[in-house]
């Protein structure tokens, strides 16, 4: 079965990923901020390196509670810097705080972050292959970035959105490709 150039099929949980997770449509306020914050762990690292950490980076971030998160003090981010089983960069752990607090503006502003990523989406899915930014992660990247958001530049909102399945980009060899006509 042929997968994506990218995916490393001697992970088992990056083939999983792949096959049952990446590019699949989940708008789910939760999913939308696990990804959001697991994205920008990725600045300057692979991707599978974050994913083989998933579990990780939820049991030290208690599972991704927005809440929680914003709450974070100095004596929690010490504790994460001696995590040695989550990536331990005092500048993304700050952002992680720092976005967290940015995100539940963004939901109580708009309702949802769905709703807020809407405005920018048009709730349209767009297919596309061998990109790493767009006009349209390039517009929410900056949007973020006004807002305050650090680690959002347009490379790594491009995967959040192929994550979350906005950006549809299955590779033409891989068995998920779908080939769609306008």
């Amino acid at each position: 079965m042929n997968r994506c150039k990218w995916c490393n099929l001697n992970n088992p949980l990056y083939v999983k990923y792949h096959d049952e997770e990446w590019c699949k449509p989940n708008f789910d306020d939760k999913y939308l901020f696990e990804m959001l914050m697991l994205e920008s762990f990725q600045a300057g690292l692979s991707w599978e390196c974050v994913l083989n950490k998933r579990e990780s980076f939820r049991k030290a971030f208690d599972n991704f509670n927005i809440n929680k998160i914003c709450n974070y003090d100095d004596k929690k981010i010490q504790e994460l810097l001696k995590n040695k089983n989550i990536i331990r960069n005092k500048l993304k752990i700050n952002a992680t705080i720092n976005n967290s607090k940015i995100f539940k503006s963004i939901q109580d502003e708009y309702g949802s972050f769905h709703n807020y990523l809407s405005k920018f989406t048009n709730d349209t899915i767009i297919y596309e292959i061998s990109k790493t930014t767009n006009d349209l992660s390039d517009r929410l990247s900056k949007d973020l970035q006004k807002r305050g958001m650090k680690f959002v530049g347009s490379t790594i909102i491009y995967s959040f959105l192929q994550a979350i399945g906005v950006i549809y980009s299955h590779d033409e060899e891989c068995f998920l490709y779908k080939k769609y006509r306008m």
